[in-house]
């Protein structure tokens, strides 16, 4: 029989690869806790958490045990005219960790789709008011998704260059990182005096996909007391940061108590990896923009599978296991060592820097052209872990760390361990800091 690395390169297309330069494929047949299994019973720790999903590892029984459990009771029913324990649960959990500020979720596929929905709510929050507020403001570098919308309020760059035509104009502004505080707020000011914006959305505190660019909560607040002061609205992409990445549940925590953005999204960790789902929620006003006896204010969207309830039990498992003592002991741990790592290693890098918030660490090898995701380094740091029984996925000469929070302390060393020893090789020209812009 064909192995099956050779069987998913005859059927399978998979995202973001390109078949003639990278490596096939690696055919992975179990998993436990932090670990991964492939066909040939090698193991790796992986330490990006399957693209920042596995909150809690992989095959977690008590999140397995709970879905098949809804599994035996109800698998799906249309949640448009109906509704069912777990979603009303699921809500309820969510807006209590959210609050204050937060008071209806919406519930859709993925990370893309929660933010699709976000757009779409602000857009016909102003349509609804008979206000004609148009434009998105972004952040430049933003990444907030594949599909058209979350396309338009990203970057534009090599991802969406072919569909760059049919893509919303958006006005983007600086990230508000050390030095560029005021350019960020100034640029914001400008763009709301014209009064024809309807929303800002934003990555709170880190980019992700943008090479783990990292800024505070202060400038953050001085944003959204911007929008406030025009009276736009704010979106919170918390897709990647939310449940504890960034060492809060959510990035926001971090802001002024009294300070919320008016909608936020959520996905990625929720279910704790298992199975796919994502929320928007928002505040109350919002809200109250679509309610009418006037049936065209309604808020026509939806999907086949929207709060789906073994996505939901899946859910309502994740955050049974957040809310337990030894989650919060991982996360502060994980932050700990995040922190001792830069501390001691940033005095000695000429040509490396090193930043770290919450469970995130990343890596960033400097380079004439900033963060690219086509440098050529990402290519030898992700066949260098692999050599060494680790699974991450640099972003071109970004590599960056965000394990499970069950990974033990040992497999965590092993990783930091791997990464010091990289970056050495890096430092001393052992492996080339070249680039393969394209």
């Amino acid at each position: 029989m064909r192995s099956l690395s050779d069987r998913d390169q005859q059927y399978v297309w998979h995202p973001f690869t390109q078949v003639r330069t990278e490596l096939p494929p690696l055919p992975v047949v179990r998993g436990e806790g932090a670990l991964l299994f492939t066909e040939d019973g090698r193991a790796y720790i992986d330490g990006i958490s399957s693209w920042w999903v596995t909150l809690h590892g992989h095959a977690n029984p008590y999140i397995a045990d709970r879905i098949a459990e809804q599994a035996r009771t109800l698998e799906q029913v249309i949640f448009a005219g109906f509704t069912h324990p777990g979603a009303i649960q699921l809500a309820e959990r969510l807006l209590k960790l959210l609050s204050p500020g937060f008071h209806k979720v919406f519930f859709s596929d993925d990370g893309s789709t929660s933010v699709e929905v976000a757009l779409k709510m602000a857009l016909q929050f102003w349509h609804n008011k008979n206000e004609p507020r148009t434009k998105i403001v972004a952040f430049e570098g933003a990444y907030h998704g594949d599909t058209f919308g979350a396309m338009s309020v990203g970057a534009r760059g090599v991802f969406n260059r072919p569909f760059e035509s049919l893509l919303f104009e958006v006005i983007a502004i600086p990230v508000p990182v050390a030095g560029r505080e005021q350019q960020s707020l100034a640029a914001l000011e400008h763009a709301l005096s014209g009064n024809d914006v309807a929303a800002f959305i934003f990555e709170p505190l880190v980019q992700g996909a943008a090479g783990m660019v990292m800024y505070d909560a202060e400038p953050l607040e001085a944003l959204l007391n911007c929008c406030k002061k025009y009276g736009v609205l704010s979106i919170a992409d918390e897709v990647m940061t939310g449940f504890g990445r960034t060492g809060c549940t959510f990035a926001i925590y971090e802001l002024r108590t009294n300070l919320r953005p008016d909608i936020i999204c959520l996905s990625k960790g929720l279910t704790g990896g298992f199975l796919p789902m994502g929320l928007t929620a928002c505040a109350q006003h919002v809200f109250d923009a679509f309610i009418s006896e006037d049936r065209m204010r309604t808020f026509f969207h939806g999907h086949s599978y929207t709060a789906n309830p073994l996505a939901c039990a899946a859910a309502n498992a994740s955050l049974d296991l957040l809310e337990r003592s030894s989650a919060g002991k991982a996360i502060t741990r994980l932050t700990a060592a995040n922190i001792t790592f830069v501390q001691n290693l940033r005095p000695q890098l000429r040509s490396t820097s090193l930043r770290a918030k919450g469970t995130i660490l990343a890596v960033e090898f400097h380079s004439p052209e900033g963060a690219s995701y086509f440098n050529e380094l990402g290519k030898h740091a992700y066949r260098f872990f692999l050599d060494h029984g680790i699974l991450l996925r640099p972003l071109g000469n970004v590599i960056y760390v965000m394990p499970p929070y069950c990974i033990t302390p040992e497999q965590h060393a092993a990783i930091l361990g791997t990464l010091e020893a990289f970056i050495w090789l890096v430092e001393h020209e052992r492996i080339p800091l070249e680039l393969a812009s394209k």
